[in-house]
């Protein structure tokens, strides 16, 4: 079965490959370190400090691994630890949160040339691979070299299931070297036992996006934003990490909830830098007034829709908004982390497709923190009902 996935990614390579440059062309953020993807070219490595790689694949789940950074960089401070991603955003917020305090670059495809290479590189003392990322021939090296990988806060969707169990062999081979599973829930070690996971090596230790650190500054910062946007007076909702598809949605809610606040602000945040002009576009023609966070003045009154074109933002438009819309949950994306604006106490309405973390959306809706909600329609009158009753508000939040 291995020989046959090999085969197989060898085929599959020129189309990636021209995903990739593809995505290079729309976006130039996906142009540097381009020989990375290969295993070439890392950042130096000074091999005579303990080594540490931390794979997180993209923004969301550099996030959920902040606190684990910190607490690694707390207790081995002499160690070097690189972080490993596979967009540019996700290094952009590596680079946010640490700075120059760790190495960043891209994680190898999974060939076994470019992972081979990169192991000789990098050399770590230890592998942390954060959440859904299984790859065969990372973890297969990894076991040949006897370099000790955890999947932390591991966990498979059901609707993923199927596809790994076509190649259950393969992965009862990549899980058997050897691999520490901590995962998100008992059905998530379920799976994993399931695709070939020893026992013993597998527990729940839980998700670890509920070890996010909540910063009081976002909540400061939030209330000072409004203050600088003459938004104090004006009803404020927030629709974060949305997706193509889900704008038109947000926006046709929006147009709903002005019959009743005509006062009302969107803030709405693109999940993507690169659809950040997209959004733009889209905001033109929906004949809604809209300005560009970028542009970095106060709203007029006559500005129905704020588009967040930065990036590391996100807290601060939670911070200063009534009530949070998560994105990713429309579309069938999987939605994203109900815990951001949670930690800032803010009613929450989502989507139903919500398997990225289905443990704590279920936690929420069957708490009463976040609303469901599948169209237009309903999203406009969840809003409009938590905008209208402050009570309400406070006790979700």
């Amino acid at each position: 079965m291995r020989l046959l996935y090999n085969l197989l990614v060898l085929v599959g390579l020129p189309f990636v490959v021209l995903y990739w440059l593809w995505r290079a062309l729309a976006d130039a953020a996906y142009r540097p370190q381009w020989s990375q993807r290969f295993g070439l070219h890392y950042p130096s490595i000074s091999y005579d400090r303990p080594r540490v790689w931390l794979h997180a694949v993209s923004v969301g789940e550099v996030q959920a691994a902040a606190p684990l950074v910190r607490a690694l960089r707390s207790r081995l401070p002499d160690a070097q630890v690189l972080i490993t991603t596979v967009t540019p955003t996700g290094r952009d917020r590596v680079r946010l949160l640490f700075g120059d305090s760790v190495e960043t670059a891209y994680v190898p495809y999974d060939l076994l040339g470019s992972v081979s290479r990169f192991y000789n590189h990098v050399r770590p003392n230890l592998a942390i691979i954060i959440e859904t990322e299984l790859w065969p021939n990372l973890f297969h090296v990894a076991g040949q070299k006897r370099i000790p990988l955890i999947l932390a806060s591991a966990r498979i969707s059901p609707r993923s299931m199927p596809r790994y169990k076509t190649l259950v062999s393969l992965f009862r081979d990549a899980l058997s070297n050897g691999i520490i599973i901590a995962a998100q829930s008992e059905a998530d070690r379920r799976r994993f036992v399931e695709l070939g996971a020893p026992e013993s090596r597998t527990f729940v230790s839980g998700n670890i996006k509920f070890d996010v650190e909540y910063d009081p500054g976002h909540a400061i910062a939030g209330h000072q934003f409004r203050s600088d946007m003459q938004l104090l007076d004006r009803p404020v909702w927030v629709a974060a990490s949305t997706h193509q598809g889900e704008e038109e949605v947000v926006l046709d809610a929006h147009r709903r909830i002005l019959n009743d606040f005509p006062d009302a602000l969107l803030i709405l945040v693109p999940r993507h830098p690169g659809r950040f002009d997209e959004a733009a576009q889209l905001l033109e023609r929906s004949g809604l007034e809209f300005q560009r966070r970028t542009q970095a003045q106060a709203l007029a009154a006559k500005i129905k829709v704020l588009l967040g074109d930065t990036m590391g933002e996100v807290p601060m438009f939670y911070g200063a908004s009534d009530v949070a819309f998560v994105g990713g949950s429309i579309v069938k994306v999987g939605g994203h982390n109900l815990l951001e604006p949670a930690a800032l106490s803010l009613p929450i309405v989502t989507g139903p497709h919500l398997f990225n973390a289905q443990d704590i959306a279920t936690m929420f809706i069957d708490s009463g923190a976040a609303i469901i909600a599948d169209d237009a329609n309903a999203v406009s009158a969840a809003v409009r009902s938590l905008l209208n009753d402050a009570a309400l508000r406070d006790n979700m939040g």
